[in-house]
């Protein structure tokens, strides 16, 4: 992966077909968000989304590290202000519903490793799916610095390891080992960190061959269980169920299945 050496860092895209690669490029910085990489992970995560020759994003990073956090002298006059980095009207990529914001609907998922503090925590816990290297650290140590995380931490790591657990580790600030992320469910996979990326693009790409409706759909009511309950969740059985069922994919799903090939799904 090329490395840049711009100060403020970058986050730089690539196509690979219907997968696209979104990468936290600052190794120097052990990739410390700026105003501006934020900015531009926004019009990343927004690019996925609009872009219908696109159907599944990876984020990942450069160097040995995953994010060290927020760069925070120059993240700190923009939380003084109450001001936010990604400007309003992009997706977000915390994706938590924030007023003026929209949410990402196309699956992403984050491949971790070595440092993953802080806002890396949150974003890959704003992910779908997480593969972490077996070299990751991981803590989400705002409590250090006077700050509360409000990028989703407080919230994911109790929905998904239990009250005592989040606040273990979000009110000692300590650093845990990949290990400890699976127990928790934070992470659904740890390989070694030579096989990362391989591993987070063969999912990607296994997901980009699935009729791209359904996946969205299946998504988005999986969120809607987790968010607002299963019993809101499931009133939309029928009505998305029926929506799909007359799609153009839902026909091809049924002539692969007699002709006992591969689907070839338009997203129609």
């Amino acid at each position: 992966m090329n490395t840049t050496s711009h100060p403020e860092g970058q986050i730089d895209c690539t196509a690979h077909g219907a997968v696209l690669q979104i990468s936290i490029n600052r190794p120097a910085k052990r990739n410390g968000f700026t105003p501006k990489m934020y900015r531009e992970l926004g019009e990343a995560y927004t690019r996925l989304d609009d872009d219908p020759a696109l159907r599944v994003g990876v984020l990942c990073a450069a160097g040995d590290h995953f994010t060290a956090g927020l760069d925070l002298p120059t993240i700190a006059p923009l939380m003084q202000r109450g001001e936010k980095a990604v400007p309003l009207g992009l997706v977000d990529p915390l994706n938590l519903g924030m007023e003026g914001y929209r949410r990402r609907t196309k699956p992403m998922i984050a491949a971790v490793q070595g440092i993953t503090y802080t806002l890396g925590i949150e974003l890959m816990l704003a992910a779908d799916i997480v593969v972490a290297a077996d070299d990751c650290r991981f803590s989400q140590l705002e409590v250090q610095r006077g700050i509360m995380a409000t990028g989703g931490a407080t919230l994911r790591m109790a929905e998904r390891a239990g009250m005592g657990n989040a606040l273990l580790h979000l009110l000692t600030a300590d650093v845990f080992d990949s290990a400890e992320a699976l127990r928790l469910n934070f992470v659904q996979k740890v390989v070694p960190a030579s096989q990362l990326l391989a591993e987070a693009m063969r999912i990607a790409g296994q997901i980009a061959t699935q009729a791209p409706l359904a996946v969205v759909a299946t998504r988005q009511n999986v969120l809607k269980a987790v968010e607002q309950g299963p019993l809101v969740a499931m009133h939309d059985f029928m009505s998305v169920q029926k929506t799909l069922s007359n799609s153009q994919d839902a026909a091809e799903g049924v002539r692969s299945f007699v002709e006992k090939r591969p689907a070839r799904f338009s997203g129609q």
